[in-house]
């Protein structure tokens, strides 16, 4: 019995290995019967036979070995990870996107460094230079700076995947964009479907300009006239989209629905129609672009369409991680999805 014991902790402690000492790379090329190489090899992600993989994988798990993170990026000259840039976590959207990097991050072992350049050109490329600097395997990032700045990330080396933004003139940089287009066309068609002719857009921020032109082919095909006095720029920032919506509602343009481009100022079209005492959908109709939590905890709930943030994260990563041969071609395209609640009827008839 006492043998069997003994053969017990030797061969946790695996050969010639003393007891309490972390086993090392040398340990388990021993216990696999194969050269330290080999080990390397396997845990570099190397070329390496199933059967020898297998042997190694388990004589790494009863060793209980831990690679060196350490010293692998000093060899390779990467600490390996991804740098992920958004404009502001706090963003619905961003942080539905970072949510979908992390979770395929992990299911490949990776780590992900990441910052907010909050609409700031420069502090996104002072962010992508330190990530640089710590030697990342790529960056995925929802761009605010310029193509050439990014253009000069991959000369250096780095691979990059842009999320919903089209870098244009850098056909180098995977992209992953989310059909806008579409879903601001189903929005429209479905608002004149209820009978609305004067649908008033209140934009904020870089993406409501493709939005508009959706908006506005969109109607040109349905043969319905723009009225340019309801169609409102805001800056995108809260008091600014507060005065947007403020501004369209209070002087009684006519407006009988409201699409507002993003879910900031679609917050503000609901707070604003609040405080008018405008009911909702009996004197105006609101819907908007970005299906956010708070949607359809309104009353009534909103309807929106849905821009699937998770899935753009995720499959960025994929793109950065997995699929390293893809040859460089036409972005990614996530659909959207519209969905109709509560907020949206017939005009009200004079």
């Amino acid at each position: 019995m006492a043998g069997t014991t003994e053969r017990g902790e030797a061969g946790e402690r695996g050969p010639g290995r003393r007891a309490g000492r972390p086993a090392t790379i040398k340990d388990v090329a021993a216990a696999a019967g194969v050269g330290i190489a080999t080990v390397s090899r396997v845990f570099s992600g190397g070329s390496v036979s199933a059967d020898t993989r297998a042997r190694v994988l388990a004589a790494a798990g009863e060793l209980d070995y831990r690679p060196s993170a350490v010293g692998r990026s000093l060899k390779l000259q990467r600490t390996g990870g991804i740098g992920l840039i958004v404009p502001d976590v706090t963003d619905p959207f961003c942080a539905d996107l970072i949510a979908g990097v992390l979770d395929c991050a992990r299911t490949f072992g990776e780590h992900v460094l990441l910052d907010a350049a909050h609409g700031d050109a420069a502090r996104e490329a002072a962010i992508a230079d330190r990530m640089m600097e710590q030697r990342v395997d790529g960056i995925i990032a929802v761009p605010e700076g310029a193509p050439a700045a990014w253009r000069s990330v991959v000369a250096a080396g780095a691979r990059v995947v842009s999320v919903d933004r089209v870098l244009a003139g850098a056909p180098e940089i995977l992209t992953v964009l989310i059909d806008d287009r579409a879903g601001v066309r189903a929005l429209v068609e479905y608002l004149v479907g209820l009978g609305h002719r004067r649908i008033a857009f209140l934009g904020a921020g870089a993406p409501a300009v493709a939005r508009e032109r959706a908006f506005r082919d969109t109607l040109a095909q349905l043969g319905v006239a723009v009225d340019e006095d309801l169609v409102v720029a805001a800056r995108p920032e809260r008091d600014s989209a507060y005065a947007a919506a403020a501004g369209l509602l209070q002087r009684q343009a006519g407006a009988s629905a409201v699409l507002a481009a993003g879910h900031l100022i679609g917050e503000a079209a609901v707070l604003v129609a609040r405080e008018l005492d405008l009911r909702v959908p009996a004197d105006v109709s609101i819907a908007m672009v970005g299906d956010v939590s708070w949607a359809e905890l309104c009353d009534p709930p909103l309807t929106a369409v849905a821009r699937p943030g998770h899935d753009a994260g995720y499959r960025a990563c994929e793109l950065l991680l997995r699929d390293r041969a893809r040859a460089v071609g036409g972005p990614v395209l996530l659909p959207t999805e519209l969905v109709i609640r509560g907020s949206c009827g017939p005009p009200r008839r004079s």
